[in-house]
């Protein structure tokens, strides 16, 4: 499969590889030297309120990183959602992160095509998922993305490479990840509110779910991909 159509878009493409590269790095240096706080809830809640009126934006910025750069844990800032916005407004702006990371993932595995996804996810992850996402359907995508512990961030880029449109890959993403983020941001509301048990009840459901997830990922896989074909739609 040829990923440029000239010499001139391959050096086109390399450039714009090697700037995304050093951008990522540099970002990565940046969090872990300056913005550790993103992987503690409280601290990130406190360094959030500093913004004010402006605390939304940042906080959708920041949910938005946390898919192309997947150390950032999701949840971890879903929860601070719940925290600082409520439970409806904190689940708006987490999805809306959520959304626009997925899109800009995508749209770069699109437009820089599979060396680039190579580089910037690890190769164990791209050669257990690279075949399954390249052939599983919509149906399938969808049963992959709504178990939380699932490498969803990776999925985003590897999709990129399909043959599946931008509109299409984030409809299935908005409604897949819905769940573990409503759980999520109600779980941050309710410690804001004082109600610990069920807050940690909450949190205990998709930390429970995201560890058999991540344990289980070959099973999902291979379910998935026996079930999908014989489903009528």
């Amino acid at each position: 499969m040829r990923l440029f159509a000239s010499a001139s878009d391959r050096r086109r493409g390399i450039l714009a590889l090697v700037g995304v590269a050093v951008g990522f790095v540099a970002l990565y240096l940046f969090v872990r030297e300056y913005a550790g706080f993103i992987t503690n809830a409280e601290a990130l809640r406190v360094w959030l309120q500093q913004f004010g009126v402006l605390a939304p934006l940042v906080f959708i910025a920041i949910q938005a990183l946390q898919v192309i750069v997947a150390p950032i844990p999701g949840q971890v800032v879903a929860l601070v959602a719940g925290y600082l916005f409520g439970s409806f407004w904190g689940t708006v702006y987490s999805l809306t992160g959520v959304l626009i990371g997925s899109s800009i993932a995508f749209s770069l595995a699109k437009r820089y095509g599979r060396s680039f996804v190579e580089d910037v996810i690890h190769e164990d992850v791209v050669a257990r998922f690279d075949g399954f996402v390249d052939t599983v359907g919509v149906p399938g995508l969808f049963a992959f993305v709504i178990i939380p512990g699932l490498p969803d961030d990776a999925i985003c880029f590897l999709s990129g490479l399909t043959k599946w449109k931008l509109p299409t890959f984030i409809a299935v993403i908005s409604v897949g990840r819905l769940p573990a983020y409503v759980f999520t941001v109600y779980a941050g509301g309710r410690i804001a509110d004082g109600q610990f048990l069920l807050a940690f009840a909450l949190i205990a459901v998709v930390v429970l779910a995201s560890i058999v997830g991540y344990y289980k990922q070959e099973t999902v896989r291979d379910l998935v991909a026996r079930i999908e074909p014989r489903l009528p739609f």
